[in-house]
């Protein structure tokens, strides 16, 4: 499996040197790809009804394709990777835009991963419907790929409308789109239209079953499971060299193609110490 890093989104601050120290330093030890979550709002737990979530307004969340520029532009092998980029709250044709551009300047290292998001505060501040989001991904996704290939095209879908348009400066190939959730609605979205999977699950029976879902469904759509990926991920916290192997195998055993360590929440207090913790997973799934 190829072997990446999870931005530390909350733990990494504000510090541009930070940032640029901690994206070098993990290209240097050796990481494949490195990951960036994505929130655009966090709710205050306060308003009126209150809010219920894992993130809120206290936690930092960097917006992923400004982070991943900066990064493409300090590092030179770094495959940059959104983990999971909340579409349907998100324009299409903008962010086919902005994803082009971003492969084109880092040299196609742009890997999107997107998903549907679960936060109702940000759909309403984006002034998108929260209830079609499934359904809106999935178109999002099929434009998507024809303004990264086509000099002109016309559009007529449920919910976006092109005519006789396209983007320009185009990537000189499509950007890669992995899908992350495991809903069935989801996995059938994501064997048909995705390059990849990203599961939200421990490498279990579960996890087995929809990998086996997926192939079927790319078998019956006369899709290749071939270069079809997985990216699966890490805790540091509460882990060891022991557990962190074990991780590792059983997800080399269910044929994972990336894993990405995930350093904060497991008690490093600055670059260095979020660095040395992912040396530390290296040298242990390395054994």
């Amino acid at each position: 499996m190829k072997i990446g890093i999870v931005l530390p989104h909350h733990e990494i601050g504000t510090n541009p040197d930070d940032m640029k120290a901690f994206a070098t330093g993990a290209e240097a030890l050796g990481a494949d790809h490195i990951l960036v979550y994505d929130h655009v709002l966090g709710a205050d737990r306060d308003r009126p009804g209150g809010f219920k979530g894992p993130y809120d307004k206290d936690v930092q969340f960097h917006e992923p394709l400004t982070t991943l520029s900066f990064i493409a532009a300090v590092t030179t092998t770094l495959e940059l990777v959104t983990t999971v980029l909340i579409l349907p709250q998100r324009q299409a044709a903008l962010v086919a835009k902005q994803a082009a551009e971003l492969a084109i300047l880092s040299n196609n290292r742009f890997r999107m991963g997107v998903g549907t998001g679960w936060n109702q505060v940000e759909y309403e501040a984006l002034n998108e419907v929260f209830q079609t989001r499934g359904k809106r991904q999935e178109e999002q996704v099929t434009l998507m790929k024809k303004l990264w290939t086509e000099d002109s095209l016309t559009f007529n879908g449920t919910y976006h409308t092109v005519t006789q348009a396209s983007i320009n400066p185009r990537p000189t190939r499509p950007v890669p789109v992995w899908f992350g959730g495991g809903a069935p609605a989801l996995l059938d979205r994501c064997a048909r239209l995705g390059d990849g999977w990203m599961p939200l699950s421990s490498p279990n029976d579960a996890t087995r079953e929809a990998i086996t879902i997926l192939k079927e469904k790319r078998t019956a759509a006369g899709l290749p499971w071939e270069g079809f990926g997985i990216q699966a991920q890490a805790q540091a916290g509460g882990g060891s060299p022991v557990k962190w192997l074990s991780h590792y195998q059983r997800w080399e055993a269910l044929g994972a193609s990336h894993i990405a360590i995930a350093t904060h929440n497991a008690g490093a207090a600055s670059v260095k110490e979020h660095l040395e913790l992912f040396e530390s997973y290296l040298k242990a799934v390395s054994s």
